[in-house]
């Protein structure tokens, strides 16, 4: 028989970026309408390097939660990062854990997608900082490509599985490790099989699309992100991971809201915006796996389990009322364009308890 309703512990998203300031504002409350938690990116300009910033940056996020949302119940609470960079700290590690708001430092390598040019340039840089990380418990969440531009885009993960991410957990074997938007059957296979504490977000495209979506009737850069879409093959094995019921695989939408005219260019940016129907997007690949029975812990339990969190004690409930995905919404000095925008939706958010 085919349900018609879900209720699902309220679930965190354990990727997502806000931007700041109005574009944040635009973008927050289809983010607190479906989560309680999210782990805040922190690839500003400039970025926020200390915890301070962070400090400062979740206060303004808190700030912006719209007050008939909170009226409603439904409270949020920004979990904030950091951005690893060469010259970062013991110290600033050490005042980042203790803050009780900083919950895990990010890497960008250097140049690997949006805002990233003040990533890191080599790893040895960092030895004091993730020496430190590994021995209070922070989390490492990796953006997982290399950067050398003789590297295929579509290899970049399987490449940095290879040549970083396997040296890296040598040298720091109990580094609590979050490999951020899995792409590929290689990182799929690695997170499952490998040693010691690592697990893996996978956002909703790459459930969903393969990147023939990208190319379908012309280009279509709303579909654009970085890693970028693969094939099939790799599409498949992530539907397989997030089904398993895997406490390794959980949800992180890696929603990034870009101004319709930055994406729609000459050399647009990469991201796609999923927040307003991050949940249905994601029921609907379970569901194309006959997977509603695994949904809840993929999207509630697997997340704050490895973050060291408490799971969440209200509800939301998604019925199966059909939608469709709007063409776009406002955002400041313009619009922004939602992933698969026009598509048809089987499952809408209802209510929260």
């Amino acid at each position: 028989m085919t349900a018609s309703s879900i209720t699902i512990i309220r679930p965190d998203d354990w990727h997502l970026h806000l931007r700041d300031g109005p574009q944040m504002a635009a973008v927050l409350p289809y983010t607190v309408r479906q989560f309680a938690r999210a782990i805040v990116m922190p690839n500003l300009k400039p970025p926020i390097t200390t915890t301070q910033q962070a400090l400062d940056y979740a206060a303004r996020i808190r700030a912006a939660v719209p007050p008939e949302l909170i009226a409603q119940g439904q409270s949020f609470e920004p979990l904030m990062t950091l951005y690893l960079t060469d010259q970062t700290s013991a110290e600033e590690i050490a005042r980042a854990h203790a803050s009780g708001v900083v919950h895990a430092v990010k890497l960008y390598p250097a140049g690997a997608t949006t805002n990233s040019d003040s990533g890191v340039t080599n790893l040895d840089r960092c030895t004091s900082a993730l020496e430190a990380m590994q021995r209070l418990g922070l989390v490492l969440c990796v953006h997982g490509e290399v950067t050398d531009a003789a590297v295929d885009v579509f290899d970049r993960e399987s490449v940095f599985i290879d040549q970083v991410l396997i040296t890296l957990r040598q040298r720091f074997p109990e580094l609590r490790i979050v490999f951020e938007h899995i792409t590929t059957r290689q990182a799929a296979d690695y997170v499952r099989d490998a040693d010691g504490p690592i697990a893996a977000t996978i956002t909703p495209q790459h459930l969903l699309y393969s990147r023939n979506a990208i190319f379908q009737g012309g280009l279509r850069p709303h579909w654009y992100c970085l890693p970028v879409l693969k094939r099939e093959v790799h599409r498949q094995a992530l539907l397989q991971a997030a089904t398993s019921g895997n406490p390794r695989f959980f949800l992180g939408t890696d929603s990034a809201p870009h101004e319709r005219s930055t994406k729609e260019s000459s050399c647009g940016c990469a991201g796609c915006f999923s927040a307003p129907y991050a949940l249905e997007l994601y029921l609907q690949a379970f569901e194309s796996a006959d997977a509603l029975d695994r949904f809840e812990a993929f999207a509630s339990f697997h997340g704050p389990d490895f973050y060291r969190l408490p799971r969440n004690t209200s509800t939301i409930t998604l019925s199966r009322i059909g939608q469709q995905i709007a063409d776009h919404f406002p955002f400041p000095s313009g619009s922004i364009v939602p992933l698969a925008s026009g598509e048809h939706l089987a499952w809408r958010v209802q209510a929260s308890a």
